[in-house]
């Protein structure tokens, strides 16, 4: 009995690390993801803002 109640400690041991090394995974793929994501909505804005300030109707102040 005391045999399978030790073995049981390691593998809950064992479980909590690989949920732990998962959920790191999952933040550095979702950091990554966002990071590009936001790189790519900024240079969209931008070329926004430049197409507007070529306009002779409207004049907008670009912030970098």
């Amino acid at each position: 009995m005391r045999k399978l109640l030790k073995k049981l400690r390691k593998q809950r041991g064992a479980a909590l690390v690989e949920y732990g090394l998962l959920v790191a995974l999952i933040a550095v793929g979702a950091i990554t993801a966002i990071s590009g994501t936001g790189d790519a909505v900024d240079q969209g804005f931008t070329a926004v803002c430049n197409e507007l300030n070529e306009s002779d109707d409207v004049d907008v102040t670009c912030e970098d």
